[in-house]
C-alpha cells in the first residue's frame, strides 16, 4: 500500500509567525494525484518521528476579525 508522508516544520508558537500555508483547495488539488487508499503520515524532526492524521485532530479556528 502507498504511504503519502508530508514533512512538516515548527515556524513559530501561533498561527500569525506561520509565513506561509496551503489553502484547502491547494491541498485537495495536490493530494488528488495519489492512490485514494494510500496512508498519510506527517514527519517530523527531519524523518526521526512520524505520525499519522486522526478525524479528532482536524479543528476549525477563527480569527476575531472574520467573524
Amino acid at each position: 500500500m502507498a504511504k503519502v508522508i508530508i514533512n512538516v516544520t515548527r515556524e513559530g508558537y501561533s498561527t500569525d509567525q506561520v509565513r506561509s500555508t496551503l489553502t484547502i483547495g491547494e491541498l485537495i488539488e495536490y493530494l488528488a494525484q495519489f492512490d485514494s487508499d494510500a496512508k498519510v503520515y506527517t514527519s517530523h524532526d527531519n524523518g526521526y518521528t512520524y505520525g499519522g492524521i486522526k478525524w479528532n485532530d482536524i479543528d476549525e479556528d477563527f480569527d476575531d476579525d472574520e467573524e
